[in-house]
Protein backbone atom coordinates (compact mmCIF):
# COMPACT_ATOMS: atom_id res chain seq x y z
CA UNK A 1 0.00 0.00 0.00
CA UNK A 2 1.11 2.99 -0.97
CA UNK A 3 2.18 5.15 2.38
CA UNK A 4 1.10 8.88 2.80
CA UNK A 5 4.50 10.20 2.43
CA UNK A 6 4.64 9.12 -0.86
CA UNK A 7 1.22 10.27 -2.50
CA UNK A 8 1.32 12.90 -5.08
CA UNK A 9 -0.83 14.98 -3.23
CA UNK A 10 -2.07 15.64 0.42
CA UNK A 11 -4.40 16.85 2.72
CA UNK A 12 -2.90 20.53 1.99
CA UNK A 13 -3.53 20.82 -1.90
CA UNK A 14 -6.97 19.72 -0.82
CA UNK A 15 -7.24 22.97 1.68
CA UNK A 16 -6.15 25.18 -0.86
CA UNK A 17 -8.50 23.78 -3.57
CA UNK A 18 -11.38 24.39 -1.21
CA UNK A 19 -9.69 27.57 -0.24
CA UNK A 20 -9.34 28.63 -4.15
CA UNK A 21 -13.12 27.76 -4.32
CA UNK A 22 -14.31 29.62 -1.58
CA UNK A 23 -12.17 32.66 -2.65
CA UNK A 24 -13.71 33.00 -6.15
CA UNK A 25 -17.13 32.66 -4.49
CA UNK A 26 -16.40 35.47 -2.15
CA UNK A 27 -15.10 37.70 -4.70
CA UNK A 28 -18.31 36.63 -7.23
CA UNK A 29 -20.41 37.90 -4.14
CA UNK A 30 -18.44 40.83 -2.81
CA UNK A 31 -18.14 42.69 -6.40
CA UNK A 32 -21.47 41.96 -7.99
CA UNK A 33 -24.60 44.22 -7.52
CA UNK A 34 -27.16 41.94 -7.64
CA UNK A 35 -27.70 40.04 -4.46
CA UNK A 36 -30.63 38.43 -5.28
CA UNK A 37 -31.54 34.79 -5.08
CA UNK A 38 -30.88 33.54 -8.83
CA UNK A 39 -27.38 34.91 -8.48
CA UNK A 40 -26.80 33.46 -4.94
CA UNK A 41 -27.85 30.14 -5.50
CA UNK A 42 -25.27 29.91 -8.88
CA UNK A 43 -22.35 30.98 -6.95
CA UNK A 44 -23.40 28.79 -4.31
CA UNK A 45 -23.92 25.78 -6.92
CA UNK A 46 -20.65 26.47 -8.09
CA UNK A 47 -18.80 26.37 -5.42
CA UNK A 48 -20.42 23.57 -4.16
CA UNK A 49 -20.35 21.18 -6.84
CA UNK A 50 -16.45 22.21 -7.52
CA UNK A 51 -15.29 21.83 -3.71
CA UNK A 52 -17.51 18.25 -3.66
CA UNK A 53 -15.55 17.02 -7.03
CA UNK A 54 -12.17 18.22 -4.95
CA UNK A 55 -13.45 16.20 -1.82
CA UNK A 56 -14.32 13.24 -3.49
CA UNK A 57 -11.12 13.10 -5.82
CA UNK A 58 -9.36 13.02 -1.78
CA UNK A 59 -10.89 9.66 -1.78
CA UNK A 60 -8.67 8.04 -3.77
CA UNK A 61 -5.94 10.85 -4.12
CA UNK A 62 -5.26 11.95 -0.23
CA UNK A 63 -6.90 9.57 2.22
CA UNK A 64 -5.43 6.01 3.36
CA UNK A 65 -8.04 3.31 3.97
CA UNK A 66 -9.64 3.72 7.10
CA UNK A 67 -10.03 8.18 7.07
CA UNK A 68 -11.65 8.29 3.51
CA UNK A 69 -15.77 8.53 5.34
CA UNK A 70 -15.27 12.18 6.13
CA UNK A 71 -13.85 13.42 2.82
CA UNK A 72 -16.60 10.76 0.81
CA UNK A 73 -19.78 12.05 2.90
CA UNK A 74 -18.81 15.82 2.38
CA UNK A 75 -18.53 15.57 -1.03
CA UNK A 76 -21.05 13.59 -1.63
CA UNK A 77 -23.40 16.47 0.41
CA UNK A 78 -22.25 19.37 -1.46
CA UNK A 79 -22.31 17.78 -4.72
CA UNK A 80 -25.95 17.04 -4.26
CA UNK A 81 -26.61 19.95 -2.56
CA UNK A 82 -24.69 22.44 -5.38
CA UNK A 83 -26.79 20.18 -8.26
CA UNK A 84 -29.82 21.16 -6.27
CA UNK A 85 -28.88 24.76 -6.50
CA UNK A 86 -28.66 24.55 -9.73
CA UNK A 87 -32.24 23.68 -10.68
CA UNK A 88 -34.08 26.38 -12.05
CA UNK A 89 -37.20 25.84 -9.97
CA UNK A 90 -34.61 26.24 -7.00
CA UNK A 91 -33.48 29.58 -7.45
CA UNK A 92 -35.81 31.19 -5.89
CA UNK A 93 -35.66 32.54 -2.47
CA UNK A 94 -37.50 29.75 -0.66
CA UNK A 95 -35.42 27.65 -2.68
CA UNK A 96 -31.80 29.32 -1.80
CA UNK A 97 -32.47 29.31 1.68
CA UNK A 98 -33.57 25.82 2.23
CA UNK A 99 -30.48 24.46 -0.10
CA UNK A 100 -28.10 26.77 1.57
CA UNK A 101 -29.24 26.19 5.21
CA UNK A 102 -29.69 22.13 4.75
CA UNK A 103 -26.18 21.98 3.43
CA UNK A 104 -24.98 24.06 6.20
CA UNK A 105 -25.95 21.96 9.23
CA UNK A 106 -25.62 18.85 7.48
CA UNK A 107 -21.86 19.39 5.84
CA UNK A 108 -21.20 21.14 9.06
CA UNK A 109 -22.03 18.71 11.48
CA UNK A 110 -20.50 15.54 9.61
CA UNK A 111 -17.46 18.15 9.54
CA UNK A 112 -17.42 18.48 13.22
CA UNK A 113 -18.04 15.31 14.30
CA UNK A 114 -15.51 13.84 11.78
CA UNK A 115 -12.61 16.21 13.39
CA UNK A 116 -13.86 15.63 17.01
CA UNK A 117 -13.44 12.04 16.83
CA UNK A 118 -9.98 12.52 14.90
CA UNK A 119 -8.87 14.68 18.35
CA UNK A 120 -10.75 12.18 20.40
CA UNK A 121 -8.85 8.72 18.96
CA UNK A 122 -5.15 10.15 19.36
CA UNK A 123 -6.21 10.32 23.56
CA UNK A 124 -8.56 7.78 23.82
CA UNK A 125 -7.97 4.41 23.91
CA UNK A 126 -11.07 1.74 23.79
CA UNK A 127 -11.71 -0.94 26.39
CA UNK A 128 -12.88 -4.76 25.63
CA UNK A 129 -13.80 -4.75 29.41
CA UNK A 130 -13.57 -2.65 32.10
CA UNK A 131 -9.61 -2.25 32.76
CA UNK A 132 -8.50 -4.35 29.82
CA UNK A 133 -7.37 -2.24 26.57
CA UNK A 134 -8.19 -3.40 23.28
CA UNK A 135 -4.79 -4.93 21.70
CA UNK A 136 -6.21 -4.75 18.50
CA UNK A 137 -4.34 -2.14 16.43
CA UNK A 138 -5.41 1.24 16.25
CA UNK A 139 -7.58 2.79 13.29
CA UNK A 140 -5.44 4.90 11.56
CA UNK A 141 -5.51 8.30 12.63
CA UNK A 142 -4.50 11.41 10.46
CA UNK A 143 -2.68 14.54 12.11
CA UNK A 144 -3.72 16.35 14.77
CA UNK A 145 -3.55 19.68 12.98
CA UNK A 146 -6.31 17.95 9.96
CA UNK A 147 -8.38 16.98 12.73
CA UNK A 148 -8.39 20.63 14.35
CA UNK A 149 -9.18 22.47 10.97
CA UNK A 150 -11.86 19.95 9.94
CA UNK A 151 -13.46 20.83 13.82
CA UNK A 152 -13.19 24.87 12.68
CA UNK A 153 -14.42 24.58 9.27
CA UNK A 154 -17.24 22.34 11.03
CA UNK A 155 -18.08 24.86 13.51
CA UNK A 156 -17.74 27.60 11.25
CA UNK A 157 -19.96 26.33 8.42
CA UNK A 158 -22.67 25.14 11.03
CA UNK A 159 -22.90 28.87 12.80
CA UNK A 160 -23.53 29.48 8.43
CA UNK A 161 -26.89 27.52 8.39
CA UNK A 162 -27.74 28.54 12.28
CA UNK A 163 -27.20 32.86 11.05
CA UNK A 164 -29.48 31.93 8.10
CA UNK A 165 -32.23 30.69 10.28
CA UNK A 166 -32.28 33.58 11.94
CA UNK A 167 -33.01 35.44 9.12
CA UNK A 168 -36.63 36.16 7.41
CA UNK A 169 -36.76 35.44 3.80
CA UNK A 170 -39.48 38.44 3.37
CA UNK A 171 -38.15 40.75 5.11
CA UNK A 172 -37.63 44.23 3.37
CA UNK A 173 -36.08 47.56 4.73
CA UNK A 174 -36.12 50.69 2.42
CA UNK A 175 -33.38 53.04 2.94
CA UNK A 176 -32.72 56.37 1.28
CA UNK A 177 -29.13 57.99 0.76
CA UNK A 178 -29.40 61.33 0.28
CA UNK A 179 -26.75 61.83 -1.49
CA UNK A 180 -27.50 59.72 -4.53
CA UNK A 181 -30.87 60.69 -4.27
CA UNK A 182 -31.84 57.10 -4.25
CA UNK A 183 -33.74 54.66 -2.62
CA UNK A 184 -32.78 51.45 -1.95
CA UNK A 185 -34.07 48.29 -0.45
CA UNK A 186 -32.18 45.76 1.57
CA UNK A 187 -33.83 42.65 2.10
CA UNK A 188 -34.11 38.59 3.54
CA UNK A 189 -32.30 37.17 0.33
CA UNK A 190 -29.28 40.43 0.32
CA UNK A 191 -28.94 39.34 4.11
CA UNK A 192 -28.69 35.66 3.19
CA UNK A 193 -26.16 35.87 -0.06
CA UNK A 194 -23.94 38.88 2.06
CA UNK A 195 -24.03 35.93 5.13
CA UNK A 196 -22.79 33.11 2.37
CA UNK A 197 -20.29 35.31 0.65
CA UNK A 198 -18.52 36.44 4.22
CA UNK A 199 -18.43 32.82 4.88
CA UNK A 200 -16.69 31.70 2.00
CA UNK A 201 -14.23 34.18 2.55
CA UNK A 202 -13.04 33.59 5.84
CA UNK A 203 -12.99 30.44 4.86
CA UNK A 204 -10.88 30.77 2.34
CA UNK A 205 -8.77 32.77 4.44
CA UNK A 206 -8.69 30.33 7.19
CA UNK A 207 -7.98 27.27 4.25
CA UNK A 208 -5.36 28.81 2.59
CA UNK A 209 -3.88 29.79 5.83
CA UNK A 210 -3.82 26.00 6.46
CA UNK A 211 -2.42 24.60 3.55
CA UNK A 212 0.14 26.91 3.43
CA UNK A 213 1.48 26.70 6.97
CA UNK A 214 4.59 23.69 7.82
CA UNK A 215 3.13 20.79 10.03
CA UNK A 216 4.89 17.79 11.34
CA UNK A 217 5.76 15.08 9.46
CA UNK A 218 3.72 11.67 9.82
CA UNK A 219 6.73 9.82 10.88
CA UNK A 220 7.33 12.41 14.17
CA UNK A 221 3.57 12.74 14.56
CA UNK A 222 3.36 8.83 14.60
CA UNK A 223 6.23 8.68 16.85
CA UNK A 224 5.27 11.00 19.56
CA UNK A 225 3.11 8.42 21.37
CA UNK A 226 5.69 5.95 21.83
CA UNK A 227 8.25 8.81 23.23
CA UNK A 228 5.68 9.94 25.44
CA UNK A 229 5.28 6.02 26.33
CA UNK A 230 9.00 5.81 27.19
CA UNK A 231 9.54 8.70 29.25
CA UNK A 232 6.32 7.72 31.77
Amino acid sequence: MTSASARTFDVRHVQLARAAFAAIAAVMITFSPDHSAAVGAAVFSGFAIATGIVLLLAVWLVHPAGRRWPAAALGGIALVAGMAGGLAPLRTVTGYFAVVIVWALVSGAVELISGSLGLRARTSRPEIVPGVADARPAAPVGPRSESRDAVVVGALTLLLGCALLFVQPGYALEYTIEEAARTFTLTGVTIAVGLFGGYAAILAVYLGIAGLSPRPTATTDASAPADQKDSV
